[in-house]
C-alpha cells in the first residue's frame, strides 16, 4: 500500500500593515541596542549622532546657513527628528519588503546598520571601533525583523487556520510589544549607564571652585548699559548665550581626567597639562564679545561675557613658541576638541597682545557644558569658527599651508577677522508704534577695534548720531540709542557704526559665507495715526 505524500505547507505572506509595524520595531530594536554599545567607544559613534554629524558634514552651505537662520539654536533637533524620520521610513520600506521577500528586507535593514558605521567612521576623531554600534544595531534590526515578519507570516486557508507558520493578531500584537518593550530596557538602560558616566563630569563640574584672577576684570563701567526695556543686555546671560555648532551630543568631560597637549611645529617643549596644573597657573578675567561668522546682518549670534582663564600666549611662549614675525615656523595653532572637530587660528594673532584666553570660566563660574566645559578658547577679534574651540583638549602648531581646519575644507576663509556691524533690536521688526518720540536702540560690534560712532537714519535720509553706552575696552560690543520724532505712517529704519579706526560699516550686503555678512540693518515700522 502506497502512503500518500506530504504536500508542503503554503504560506500567505503577512499582511502589509504587520510587514510594516515589523520594520518600525526592529529598527527601534536596533536603535535601542545600539545605544549602550555606544557607551563603549563615545557618544558621537551612536547611529543617530553618527548620521546627524555626517548629514552636517556634507550639507551644502547654502542649506546649513539657510537651516541656523531659519532654526536658530534648535537647528540640532530639527536634524535629529529629520534623521529619525528618514531612518523610520525605511525601516517600514524594510518592513514591506520583508513581506514578500523576507531575506532581502533584513539584508536592507543591515545595510542601513552598516551605512551608519560608514558614516561613523568619517566622523572627526573617528576610530575603527566607531563603527561597532551602527553594525551591532543593523545586525539586530535585521533578526527582529526576520522573527516578526517570519511569526506574521499565515497558513493558507486550507492549511487550517492551526497550521504552523504564524500567528494570529493578538498572537503577533503580543509578539510586537513583547519586543518592543525588551527593546526599550535595553535602550533605558543604556541611558542610565550614560547619565551615571556623565553623572561624573556632573559632579567634577559641580565641586569646581575657581580661584580668583591674578588680573581681574574692571568693574563694567557705569553707563555701559544703557537699560533701554526690550534691548539686549550688556552681558549676556549664560542661559542666552547663542550656540552653534556641529555636536549634536554636547560632549560632558570629566574635569578630573581632562588633559591638554601643546605640540607640533616650533614647539621646543612639548606640555601636556590637567586642569589642576592649568588653574595653578595666573589667570586672567576680561569682557569679550563672541560672534559666530554664521550670523546674518542683525542676526542673534553674537553675544558678550566675563570670561576666566590662562593666557594663551603665555602658555604657548613657555613651549618655546614664536610668531612668523619673528621666526616661527608654525602660522597656526589648530584647536582640537574632544569630538574631534578642528579649529584653525593664525599664530600671530595669538601672540599679537591681545587678550587671547584658554577659558575655565564664564560670567562667574565654570563654563557650562553647552559652552566647553572644562576649557575652551576665546580669541578677541576671530569670528568664532577660527577661535573659539570648545571641549579643548589637543593645541598642535603648524601652517596654513599643511592642513586646513573643519572649516576651511568647506569652503570658509582661512583668517576671519570680525567685521564691524550693527543692530537694531528696539523697535521691532514691524512694530506698530505711537507718534512722538520712540526710543531705536541697539547694539554695535568691531572686536578688537573697538566702536567709535553709531548712527541711524530714517527712510534714507541724513545719518543721525545716536548716544553710545560706555566702552568697556575694545573686545566687547557697544549699546547704543537714539530718540525719534516719529511721524505717522511705514518708516525704515537703517544703523551703521564706525569702528575705532575710523572704518565705516560696509553698506553693501554680502552672505556670510566665506568670511562673514556685511551690510546694514534695517528694520520697517508702523507708526500708527493719531
Amino acid at each position: 500500500m502506497t502512503g500518500a505524500r506530504k504536500v508542503p505547507e503554503r504560506r500567505r505572506p503577512a499582511a502589509p500593515w504587520r510587514g510594516a509595524l515589523a520594520g518600525a520595531v526592529a529598527a527601534f530594536a536596533g536603535l535601542c541596542v545600539a545605544e549602550p554599545v555606544a557607551l563603549l567607544v563615545r557618544p558621537e559613534a551612536a547611529p543617530i549622532a553618527a548620521v546627524g554629524g555626517a548629514v552636517v558634514d556634507r550639507t551644502p552651505t547654502a542649506v546649513k546657513e539657510w537651516a541656523v537662520s531659519s532654526f536658530g539654536t534648535a537647528d540640532k533637533a530639527v536634524l535629529t527628528l529629520g534623521v529619525v524620520a528618514v531612518l523610520a521610513a525605511v525601516a517600514v520600506g524594510a518592513g514591506l519588503l520583508a513581506v514578500r521577500r523576507p531575506r532581502a528586507g533584513a539584508a536592507l535593514a543591515g545595510a542601513v546598520g552598516g551605512l551608519g558605521a560608514l558614516l561613523a567612521l568619517d566622523r572627526p576623531g573617528a576610530t575603527g571601533w566607531d563603527a561597532l554600534p551602527s553594525l551591532a544595531g543593523g545586525a539586530v534590526a535585521a533578526a527582529v525583523l526576520l522573527l516578526l515578519v517570519g511569526a506574521a507570516g499565515r497558513p493558507a486557508p486550507e492549511a487550517g487556520a492551526g497550521g504552523a507558520g504564524g500567528v494570529d493578531r493578538r498572537g503577533f500584537g503580543r509578539l510586537v510589544l513583547a519586543t518592543a518593550a525588551a527593546s526599550a530596557v535595553v535602550g533605558l538602560t543604556g541611558r542610565r549607564l550614560g547619565a551615571r558616566r556623565s553623572a561624573g563630569a556632573d559632579a567634577s563640574r559641580a565641586r569646581l571652585a575657581l580661584p580668583p584672577p591674578a588680573v581681574p576684570a574692571p568693574p563694567v563701567p557705569a553707563g555701559a548699559d544703557l537699560k533701554v526695556p526690550g534691548a539686549t543686555p550688556f552681558l549676556t546671560p549664560n542661559g542666552d548665550f547663542y550656540r552653534v555648532d556641529t555636536a549634536l551630543v554636547v560632549p560632558r568631560v570629566d574635569a578630573d581626567t581632562w588633559r591638554l597637549r601643546v605640540h607640533g611645529e616650533g614647539v621646543d617643549r612639548p606640555l601636556t597639562l590637567s586642569l589642576a596644573q592649568l588653574l595653578a597657573r595666573p589667570l586672567t578675567e576680561h569682557d569679550i564679545t563672541l560672534t559666530c561668522v554664521s550670523n546674518p546682518v542683525g542676526g542673534p549670534y553674537a553675544g558678550n561675557a566675563r570670561w576666566l582663564g590662562v593666557s594663551l600666549a603665555d602658555l604657548l611662549r613657555e613651549a618655546g613658541v614664536r610668531p612668523p614675525s619673528r621666526g616661527g615656523p608654525a602660522d597656526q595653532l589648530v584647536a582640537r576638541s574632544v569630538d574631534g572637530m578642528t579649529i584653525g587660528t593664525p599664530v600671530e594673532s595669538v601672540l599679537d597682545g591681545r587678550a587671547a584666553l584658554l577659558a575655565v570660566g564664564m560670567n562667574g563660574e565654570p563654563l557650562p557644558f553647552a559652552h566647553g566645559f572644562p576649557v575652551r578658547m576665546v580669541v578677541p577679534g576671530l569670528y568664532g569658527y577660527v577661535s573659539a574651540c570648545k571641549w579643548l583638549t589637543d593645541l598642535r602648531l603648524t601652517t596654513f599651508a599643511a592642513y586646513d581646519a573643519y572649516w576651511v575644507r568647506r569652503a570658509w576663509a582661512e583668517r576671519a577677522p570680525v567685521r564691524t556691524q550693527s543692530r537694531i533690536d528696539v523697535p521691532r521688526p514691524g512694530a506698530r508704534p505711537r507718534p512722538g518720540p520712540v526710543t531705536v536702540a541697539g547694539v554695535a560690534w568691531a572686536q578688537h577695534r573697538g566702536i567709535a560712532r553709531v548712527e541711524v537714519r530714517v527712510d534714507g535720509g541724513p545719518w543721525q548720531r545716536a548716544r553710545l553706552g560706555a566702552a568697556d575696552g575694545v573686545d566687547t560690543w557697544r549699546q547704543w540709542r537714539w530718540e525719534w520724532e516719529a511721524g505717522p505712517g511705514r518708516h525704515v529704519l537703517e544703523v551703521r557704526a564706525v569702528d575705532g579706526r575710523g572704518e565705516v560699516q560696509p553698506a553693501r550686503r554680502r552672505p556670510p559665507l566665506p568670511d562673514g555678512a556685511t551690510g546694514l540693518h534695517a528694520v520697517t515700522v508702523l507708526v500708527r495715526s493719531p
